[in-house]
């Protein structure tokens, strides 16, 4: 089945770079599956995207948390999707997953991934967890684990605590990079994605010739 390829979306809203980073990453992740191709969008640009998205194989959802939810411009990519795509269940059985930041280290950042997770389940896709146990946090873990913060349902990240920040970025700059953990994480998440939404499309070309 080296001939099937899958596409991966990754549905984002931004507003200081941070989910940016995260969606690159997601975006390396998914991209890593040699049979998988992976296309950043921009919910500000979502009008030119929705052929794309009825079109993709999986759809990876991605924005900050913001007063414990998700962000005002992707709850409007959500509800323009009712009319868009959840009348005609145009994305019934595709792949989905999400990933979040928040300005602390908890900011409620599980309401948001439950949110996407909810809102995939209506439109009758196919969530995708992280996956690995979770690991504790120590001095050899803290950059290198996948689960770090014990996110299962999805990546969420935190803003680098006050002390990194201070020592090892400018505090004026206009945005925060993402931790290497949360880098990890989120390409970790794309690759999965990858390669569960290839197993589904193999095992979908399996049966159209049974």
């Amino acid at each position: 089945m080296s001939n099937i390829k899958v596409l991966v979306a990754i549905v984002y809203d931004d507003r200081d770079g941070r989910t940016t980073e995260q969606a690159q990453a997601v975006a390396i992740g998914a991209s890593s599956h040699p049979q998988a191709n992976s296309l950043l969008i921009s919910v500000d640009e979502i009008d030119c995207h929705w052929d794309t998205l009825e079109d993709s194989d999986a759809i990876i959802f991605g924005c900050p948390t913001c007063m414990g939810s998700a962000s005002g411009p992707f709850k409007t990519f959500m509800d323009a999707s009712a009319s868009r795509a959840f009348d005609q269940s145009k994305w019934r059985d595709k792949v989905a997953a999400g990933f979040t930041h928040a300005s602390a280290r908890s900011g409620h950042t599980l309401n948001t991934l439950v949110q996407l997770w909810i809102f995939a389940a209506q439109q009758g896709m196919h969530w995708v967890n992280l996956g690995p146990l979770p690991c504790h946090d120590g001095s050899s873990t803290r950059d290198a684990s996948v689960c770090l913060h014990s996110d299962f349902l999805g990546v969420a990240a935190p803003e680098t605590p006050r002390a990194d920040v201070d020592a090892e970025i400018d505090v004026n700059a206009d945005t925060t990079p993402v931790r290497p953990s949360e880098w990890v994480a989120s390409e970790h998440l794309g690759r999965r994605v990858a390669r569960v939404a290839y197993q589904l499309a193999t095992g979908r070309a399996l049966g159209d010739g049974l």
